[in-house]
């Protein structure tokens, strides 16, 4: 079996990361996975979300949920969903204010197109991203989540 990769993208901007994988899924089997906070440790690259600590089944626009989270220390986050379409996006931030954001594009023949983002832009704590390194760690760790994704909608379908 071929190793699944996805692809870092160069957005043009230091402060957003990007990056993208083809799945054989329709798009709402994967916006299906995008929305319920408690597939969120399945997806996670990083290893940072350990679990939904509390919120709805399903997120929509203006949703609040919990997480709870290690880096170092275990500790709780609030996130806030910030952007929603119904199959083509969802994006949420924390206090932090930086943007985790999903975009889906049908590309037809049962096929989508992933897009995960990261945007430090809207932070007013870049002194604590530039500490953490966390440019640089979230794009690797995106790569590795939509590797995950695709796996569990192709292991599901």
């Amino acid at each position: 079996m071929a190793e699944i990769r996805s692809e870092i993208l160069n957005t043009g901007h230091p402060k957003v990361k990007a990056a993208q994988i083809d799945i054989n899924g329709r798009p709402s089997e994967v916006f299906e996975l995008l929305i319920d906070p408690a597939k969120h440790p399945l997806i996670d690259g990083s290893n940072s979300v350990k679990s939904v600590n509390w919120g709805p089944e399903k997120l929509t626009l203006g949703s609040k949920f919990g997480m709870r989270m290690r880096i170092g220390i275990p500790y709780r986050i609030t996130n806030y969903v910030i952007e929603f379409n119904q199959n083509k996006l969802i994006a949420w931030r924390h206090l932090g204010k930086w943007v985790w954001r999903y975009e889906l594009t049908d590309l037809g023949n049962g096929q989508t197109r992933v897009v995960e983002s990261f945007d430090g832009r809207p932070s007013p704590y870049q002194w604590w991203l530039r500490r953490r390194n966390a440019y640089k760690y979230v794009e690797k760790a995106m790569a590795k989540s939509l590797v995950r994704l695709k796996r569990l909608v192709e292991e599901k379908g």
